[in-house]
């Protein structure tokens, strides 16, 4: 099993299948969607199969693979997963067939919005599953160059997407989202090719003796610190406009008030993991000690994103652009965690990348078939949903529970590691961050009540409750999230070995507990 090259093959197939799109009439819209469901289903069971043979005891990373691939400049075609890489595979390809499913006639409205021109559903589908192929990739990938190469990959279905099946303002979003991400790419690709000559250094001036973009050996490095902090920055900026973070966070509502509900599911529930995920795995791992020269700042950032984040929320008009702002609320969270620096903070980070994206997936989905119905986004024009569509009422009532982190839905687990493992450490950080818990609250309670409660708007008035298929893209991230609200003991026995190691590459412990003040005052005692 471990000679299969499980991680190429799981990039491939969606290509292929993309690819094989082609040969599909494009009057065949039925079965190009139904083909395209088929080929994500199988990689999700692909990847199923895959994990069943992950040992969370074992080497850091499995299911291993290296060839050269551009070998004059040092460039291999390596992949491997540790803990937390595999479970965000995972979320990519349990959620893919999923967004397919709620996307069905998603081509045919064109964002559903203001846009009733037709178009091509086969387009549609083959950029969704181009779009699996690069996050797989970008997870899976353990040279630093072939990383950058599926980091800057995945632009470009998402600027499709949003460009061609967006809403009145599409050309706009799409634009400011590629020029954001192009910014920060261009930042991270100087500091990629600048870790070749540092490497070929060596060893007694801190290179390896060799050039090389491998991670593992990139991180034995002794890089001069002022050098180190410039690398430092150059990931972080990248990492930080992807993610999204305040201040660069600006193209995220934009976007997703113009893409396709569906699709925004994998732009802020797993395209926008690869910026937090890249701040775990390389600016902390390859440059541990500008990360902590810079790690002040970058909770400062991360308080102010949760705040200001869930504060914007609070004002919005628009349900998708609501969502989006409580986004950035929920990246200050995973940020936070990681700069922790304590297993706590860091394996609460890691599953909160994992909760976030089927919380966030299953908000963007039902506001989906809400504007559906209603054909708008408007909160105002909602009202007394849940007289005439319980269902979706329902899950749209759990999926905001858990984006408000109610105990025993699957947030709240990882939000709860988050603060813990940020006070042992930074307590300022912590007791800041937990004003965003309760402004998470308004903003989700208050948009579910315009929504859903109090009395019947007109235009409500014969709209329909979720269908079969409907249904069945919704219903198993609901299931999820309840499963790993009372049992994410399974995901953080994945996750915590990375977690670990990545304390032992940043030279970190787990801060002793102060007892000094509890026992000064037992001892005062009489």
């Amino acid at each position: 099993m471990s000679d299969f090259p499980w991680l190429s093959v799981l990039i491939a197939l969606p290509l292929v299948g993309a690819l094989a799109l082609i040969a599909i009439p494009r009057e065949r819209e039925t079965l190009v969607k139904q083909f395209a469901i088929g080929v994500s289903i199988a990689v999700a069971v692909l990847a199923g199969v895959m994990t069943a043979g992950f040992d969370a005891g074992g080497p850091r990373f499995q299911f291993t693979e290296k060839y050269w691939w551009i070998k004059e400049f040092g460039v291999h075609w390596a992949v491997g997963v540790d803990g937390v890489a595999l479970v965000l595979i995972l979320l990519s390809v349990i959620l893919v067939p999923l967004v397919m499913l709620a996307s069905w006639n998603e081509a045919d409205r064109s964002g559903g919005v203001d846009v009733p021109a037709k178009r091509s559903a086969k387009t549609y589908f083959a950029l969704l599953l181009t779009l699996e192929a690069a996050m797989i990739g970008v997870f899976a990938a353990t040279d630093v160059f072939m990383f950058y190469v599926f980091f800057e990959a995945m632009l470009v279905p998402v600027y499709f997407i949003i460009g061609y099946f967006g809403g009145p303002q599409r050309s706009y979003a799409a634009v400011k989202f590629l020029l954001y991400s192009l910014f920060g790419g261009l930042l991270m690709l100087v500091a990629v090719i600048w870790l070749y000559p540092l490497s070929s250094k060596p060893a007694s001036e801190g290179g390896l003796g060799q050039g090389t973009f491998m991670f593992d050996e990139l991180s034995q490095m002794n890089i001069d610190p002022t050098t180190a902090k410039w690398l430092f920055l150059g990931f972080f900026i990248a990492f930080a406009i992807k993610a999204p973070m305040v201040p660069v966070h600006t193209w995220l509502p934009d976007a997703a008030q113009q893409a396709p509900a569906p699709a925004l599911v994998l732009i802020v529930g797993v395209l926008d993991k690869v910026g937090t995920y890249g701040m775990l795995r390389f600016c902390l791992e390859l440059f541990p000690g500008a990360a902590k020269w810079a790690t002040p700042v970058v909770l400062a950032l991360a308080v102010l994103s949760i705040i200001y984040g869930a504060v914007l929320a609070i004002g919005q008009v628009d349900m998708k652009r609501l969502v989006a702002y409580t986004s950035v609320s929920h990246f200050g969270f995973i940020v936070l965690g990681i700069f922790a620096m304590t297993s706590q903070g860091q394996s609460g980070a890691a599953l909160y990348m994992v909760n976030h994206g089927f919380s966030t997936g299953a908000l963007f989905l039902i506001v989906g078939f809400m504007i559906v119905r209603r054909r708008s986004a408007r909160i105002s024009d909602f009202g007394g949903m849940q007289k005439v569509a319980p269902v979706l009422a329902g899950m749209f009532l759990i999926a905001g529970l858990s984006a408000l982190s109610l105990p025993g839905l699957s947030t709240f687990v990882s939000e709860f590691l988050v603060i813990v493992g940020t006070f042992g450490r930074y307590e300022w950080a912590a007791v800041l961050s937990v004003s965003g818990v309760v402004l998470a609250a308004i903003y989700i309670l208050w948009m579910y009540q315009r929504t859903m409660g109090g009395p019947k708007a007109p235009a409500v008035e014969g709209l329909k409750d979720l269908n079969a298929r409907e249904k069945w893209a919704v219903a198993p991230i609901i299931a999820i999230i309840v499963v790993m609200g009372f049992f994410p003991q399974p995901v953080l026995h994945v996750i915590n070995p990375s977690v670990n190691e990545t304390l032992v590459r940043v030279d970190e412990k787990d801060p002793a507990p102060d007892i000094t003040g509890n026992a000064a005052e037992n001892g005062a005692r009489p």
